[in-house]
């Protein structure tokens, strides 16, 4: 029967040992027809916090509400400032992108459904260890990126898609099996941004899970098509910005307020503590919840670096988001886009600011849920509800309300970017490279918005096959670099190793996806299923740490080892200049920049300050600060468990790094552009054109 909120308490405090007069929520429901509440076995066992027309308001009125605000910018821009529309410009923005909106992009299209609840899933099962593997070891790919960004700005300045490279310099088998890779790698990022944003919509509001998953890609169709490129990046820039308000909105609930059980530090740590102790009675406590110590963490706690579930994690983490990264046609799109000199620069802050969005929401939203006890089970997290039960728990249906908003703004920026770069690839690497290779630029154009409307359908499509399927965003998450890692070193070999060979290159992507998932399933043999037994493969054993971390290691290692080796008996001496004759624009020329922006020199100390600082922020995310975070603790005790002490400085260290992340991201972008901002605002007051005082 279905569950109301009990009428006479939404819910009421218990001590819990080791807290002193603060305690834990119990929540609790009441059967319909029933006189007695019933203590809840799961926080979403009750009424939705919203109702279901607030779901349907937020995802067709934001849907429709910013295709109109961001048609309108793009119009403006056209009107005042002469901007033309090209299909170059549609599908690379002119290649004039500063180094604000660089990043702002790259934050707006790194923040997927799964940065804001994957993150807090990590975090309520392993501690502090799981904001920490999620933010560093989605954060280096990106810094990394940096080096092969300003190297299609040194060797392949005309290019629109990393396609396109592989058959200028691989040629056309090459060009088949890479296309085939990024493809898939759209599709299985669109998949986590449905899984998770229609799982979430559809606790919070109660709107059909189908019809959510079939609506929220639909909401970007129209700007994307209407603008390209450029209108995803005005609209990632809103989004990403209403995205930092939140999440600054958050820290400042869970670490500096006046709430009963957290709102600073030491009231979390104590939490925590009590949450994890060895004496507490979790006899009440429904199965799959947190309840007593953490297995396989040093001490039990919460409150420690040395987690075995987090280490296995943040290899997974790390290898699989080598994938979603170097595959993915958005990430060589914005790269396109930024201007040589912004290139570098765009992408190392945009990792930087990235960086604060799951170690800093996690930190907070994730340790939250566990030192406030809310009965969130093992499903729900892995479904990705542990944020929407933070913030319902802080500010009702207002919490619901922004963690809902937040989390579209994530998944229609993200989904705006694969829409763009699944239209390149369609446009230029099939029409015109299979189908109409003397294409004109109206018509690449067209195709480029006929293949927007149809891959936004799919998505929608793609969402009713995955809930069928019962997959979820934790799984998909997990087993993401099994599928697409193995292309990974070959495609970061393009454009920085002049002996890769075609046939290294496609033996290496091909054999490492094929060796991964037979170890993945071989793997999954030895997990013992729901019944306690081995030699099962279902999703229960295909999802445990040791199988989804085989098959991700052995995608990237094998495929490295593969593609290197042959690579070394027939290497092919390519001569990276040839690429700038090798691809074409269609109907545009490269824009005018200022000459130092060319400048051979400029782009080879790009390339090394690029070098430097990504490979530096790389080694000190990866080994140096978590070996810092080994010696917390020895002088009150276990080592490696964090004092109270300690933990104040890790989440001091969340909320400075968040706080001036907001800022730059924020206020830069908007710096940089005051002369375009400014002819848009002078051209609506005087309607003076650009062209008019040129």
């Amino acid at each position: 029967m279905a569950t109301v909120p009990c009428t006479e308490a939404a819910f009421k405090l218990t001590p819990l040992s080791g807290m002193g007069t603060m305690g834990s929520r119990e929540y609790y429901t009441m059967t319909e027809g029933a006189s007695t509440c019933d203590k809840q076995a799961s926080f979403f066992g009750g009424d939705a916090a919203l109702s279901e027309g607030a779901g349907y308001g937020i995802v067709l009125g934001f849907g429709i509400g910013f295709s109109l605000i961001t048609t309108l910018l793009v119009y403006l821009d056209k009107r005042f400032n002469g901007t033309n529309i090209s299909s170059e410009f549609f599908n690379t923005a002119g290649r004039t992108v500063k180094t604000g909106l660089t990043a702002a992009v790259i934050v707006s299209q790194w923040t997927w459904a799964a940065t804001l609840l994957q993150s807090s899933n990590v975090a309520y099962q392993y501690g502090v260890s799981g904001p920490f593997w999620y933010a560093s070891g989605a954060t280096i790919q990106v810094l990394l990126f940096g080096i092969l960004a300003i190297q299609v700005k040194r060797y392949a300045p005309n290019a629109h898609t990393i396609c396109e490279i592989i058959d200028a310099r691989w040629g056309a088998t090459a060009h088949k099996v890479f296309l085939f890779f990024c493809f898939l790698t759209n599709i299985i990022v669109s998949s986590m941004l449905i899984l998770g944003g229609a799982a979430t919509v559809n606790a919070l509001t109660g709107m059909d899970i189908y019809t959510a998953g079939f609506l929220i890609p639909l909401g970007v169709i129209v700007y994307t098509m209407a603008g390209g490129l450029k209108a995803t990046f005005m609209a990632s820039y809103l989004h990403t910005a209403i995205i930092f308000a939140v999440l600054v909105t958050f820290l400042f609930k869970v670490y500096a307020s006046s709430d009963d059980l957290v709102g600073s530090p030491s009231k979390v740590y104590k939490a925590l503590e009590a949450v994890s102790s060895s004496t507490r009675d979790c006899s009440a406590i429904p199965a799959k919840q947190n309840c007593g110590p953490v297995k396989d963490n040093q001490g039990g706690s919460f409150l420690t670096m040395l987690s075995k579930g987090g280490i296995i994690f943040g290899i997974i983490n790390i290898v699989g988001n080598f994938g979603t990264v170097f595959v993915d046609q958005s990430y060589w799109q914005s790269a396109i886009a930024a201007k040589p000199s912004s290139s570098t620069k765009g992408y190392l802050l945009g990792g930087l600011v990235w960086f604060t969005i799951p170690f800093a929401l996690a930190t907070a939203m994730g340790l939250a849920t566990v030192a406030m006890d809310l009965p969130v089970t093992s499903g729900e997290a892995g479904d990705g509800l542990v944020p929407p039960a933070a913030a319902v728990h802080f500010f009702g249906k207002g919490g619901a309300m922004m963690i809902t908003i937040m989390l579209f703004m994530a998944i229609t920026s993200t989904g705006s970017a694969e829409q763009i770069a699944v239209s390149s690839l369609i446009a230029y690497d099939i029409y015109k490279k299979y189908i109409n290779p003397k294409a004109t630029g109206e018509q690449i154009l067209k195709v480029s918005r006929v293949a927007i409307l149809g891959f936004g359908l799919f998505m929608g499509v793609l969402s009713i096959i995955l809930f069928e399927l019962g997959l979820s965003l934790g799984f998909v998450y997990l087993m993401m670099g099994i599928f697409i890692g193995s292309a990974v070193m070959p495609v970061a070999f393009v454009l920085t190793w002049k002996d890769a060979s075609a046939t290294g290159a496609i033996a290496g992507a091909v054999i490492g996806q094929i060796c991964a998932m037979i170890t993945w399933i071989v793997c999954s043999t030895f997990e013992r299923d729901a019944d306690g037994k081995h030699g099962t493969v279902d999703l229960d054993t295909l999802g445990g740490n040791y199988p989804m971390l085989a098959g991700n290691v052995m995608a990237i290692g094998m495929s490295g080892i593969v593609c290197a080796v042959i690579s070394m008996m027939n290497p092919q001496n390519f001569d990276f200049n040839t690429l700038k004759d090798g691809i074409a624009l269609i109907d545009d020329k490269l824009p005018e920049l200022d000459p130092e922006e060319n400048d051979q020199a400029m782009l080879d100390a790009s390339l090394k300050w690029i070098t430097k600082w990504g490979v530096g922020f790389t080694v000190v995310m990866i080994f140096i600060w978590p070996l810092l975070s080994l010696p917390a603790g020895c002088g009150d005790g276990t080592c490696g468990v964090f004092s109270e002490g300690y933990f104040t400085l890790w989440v001091s260290i969340a909320l400075a790094w968040g706080l001036l992340a907001t800022v730059v991201i924020i206020v830069l972008p908007l710096y940089e552009s005051r002369e375009v901002l400014g002819g848009v605002i002078k051209g609506i007051f005087t309607g003076a054109k650009a062209s008019d005082s040129a």
